[in-house]
């Protein structure tokens, strides 16, 4: 039995065998190929990694983690997790199951967006939620700013200089979300967006008969959900947000379960924050914590 399983292989999930490591303690990290910013070009705001792209930042990651002879990590997909004498079992997809002392959910989160067609295959490569990872790129230029959190994502923005035409989704604009809107002196389509296309070098958002050209995307109120069904197999105690509700270590209303990245918050935040260095610290906090409570129980 490994001291600790971590499922998910992202920032949050690689910290934590990091540290895990470092303290020379047994961990198993399952690594599904699933990852929030998997379509991602560039990873920004990562200080160090601003621009790496995610693949190289994982693969390095993977390759300083080979220094710790009790890390493994292991390409393979976990499917239902249970509490087991003491421990935890994990079943995986075409393989045994493997049991943990402690278990590390670093599973992140997929991002439902608006129906609007062909926003989709553009996810990561022209359209985008976070202002943070990629406002600095569009200072300047034109974009379109398409849902219910128009105005909250356009005010930071805004310092950017940004040309912006702020759709909606599914229902025209009311009253005070135009006074907003307008009050950022941005332009605002009297109909909804129906559709997104490419043409050229740029990305077409079509609403009603109006076709606008815009440099890239920014989707403002997704709807977040968990990627994977273990925090509703062990019952862990959930947030309004749809997230894990986490203490200041980690650690979830299960003994011995610690959740960590974007799948995961404290109370006291409003919502997820994506982002790769918090979720580093996340995973860090966790691990730390695990490291703690193993060694008061040797």
């Amino acid at each position: 039995m490994d001291d600790a399983i971590v499922i998910g292989a992202g920032p949050a999930g690689l910290q934590a065998a990091l540290t895990l490591g470092r303290m020379h303690r047994s961990a198993l990290v399952l690594d599904s190929g699933e990852y929030r910013n998997g379509p991602v070009a560039h990873m920004h705001n990562v200080i160090a990694n601003d621009g790496t792209p995610p693949a190289d930042f994982r693969r390095t990651a993977r390759g300083q983690l080979e220094e710790y002879g009790t890390v493994r990590i292991e390409q393979r997909t976990a499917v239902a997790v249970a509490a087991e004498d003491d421990g935890f079992r994990v079943e995986l997809a075409g393989g045994p199951a493997v049991r943990g002392r402690r278990l590390v959910l670093a599973t992140g989160l997929v991002d439902e967006l608006p129906e609007v067609a062909g926003l989709a295959p553009l996810w990561g490569r022209r359209a985008f939620s976070c202002p943070f990872c990629d406002g600095h790129e569009f200072a300047g230029r034109r974009i379109a700013v398409i849902g219910t959190a128009a105005p909250h994502v356009l005010g930071m923005l805004h310092p950017l200089g940004v040309d912006a035409t702020v759709f909606t989704v599914g229902a025209g604009p009311t009253d005070e979300f135009r006074t907003a809107v307008e009050s950022l002196g941005a332009a605002i389509s009297s109909a909804p967006a129906s559709a997104v296309t490419e043409s050229g070098g740029d990305v077409v958002v079509h609403a009603g008969e109006t076709a606008t050209p815009v440099d890239g995307i920014f989707v403002a109120g997704t709807a977040p959900r968990q990627r994977a069904p273990f925090a509703e197999q062990l019952g862990l105690r959930m947030l309004p947000s749809g997230a894990v509700e986490i203490d200041d270590f980690g650690r979830t209303s299960v003994p011995g379960v610690f959740a960590a990245g974007d799948n995961a918050h404290r109370a006291t935040l409003p919502g997820v924050v994506a982002s790769v260095v918090m979720a580093a610290a996340a995973g860090q906090m966790a691990a730390a914590a695990i490291v703690q409570e193993l060694a008061a129980g040797h």
